[in-house]
């Protein structure tokens, strides 16, 4: 369970700071903004569920795989930018993969550090939705998730089944959340 948890969570990490890279690049940012962005946008999340669950050191600063990834993805994302905006809607694509991996992956490590259910899907909750609220607010924008309240529910969907996390049910609501228009 320990190795499908990195696995949830690199992949995690790479798309949120996808997201990330690009909302950067978009208010024309440059390539340390555009990192930092990467990096808030992929970690602070989980550097919030690490530090109230009590798994501190927390993962994104002392397992040098979740700065290199976040880093990579900005990297490539201020490189190529162009191809990846021919995408359609590429933040809300990557910002509904990242949720429903992160609301999976986060509720886990919380079981994992014995939390109860509820308060372990409420815990995959916050490392979904952290790194956009992190990266609204470097950028001066109310949290997308204060606004759209399907946001937080499609974690907890796919982060509420009792003992186990459900991402099927969390990625019908993040891929219905991000449909065009």
């Amino acid at each position: 369970m320990e190795t499908l948890v990195l696995i949830l969570d690199l992949i995690g990490t790479f798309v949120f700071a996808l997201s990330g890279a690009m909302m950067g690049v978009r208010r024309r940012l440059d390539l340390f903004g555009v990192l930092v962005l990467s990096f808030a946008a992929a970690s602070a999340g989980g550097m919030t569920r690490d530090v109230l669950i009590g798994a501190t050191p927390v993962a994104a600063l002392s397992d040098w795989r979740y700065p290199s990834v976040s880093l990579a993805a900005g990297i490539v994302t201020f490189l190529w930018n162009p191809r990846i905006e021919r995408l359609s809607n590429p933040v809300r694509m990557f910002d509904a993969l990242g949720l429903a991996v992160f609301a999976v992956a986060g509720t886990q490590k919380a079981l994992a550090f014995g939390l109860a259910p509820p308060m372990a899907a409420a815990m995959g909750m916050l490392t979904g939705i952290g790194g956009g609220i992190a990266r609204d607010v470097l950028l001066a924008q109310v949290p997308l998730v204060l606004r759209a309240e399907l946001y937080a529910i499609a974690a907890l969907a796919g982060a509420g089944r009792r003992r186990r996390p459900a991402p099927r049910p969390g990625c019908a609501v993040a891929r219905w959340w991000s449909r065009p228009g």
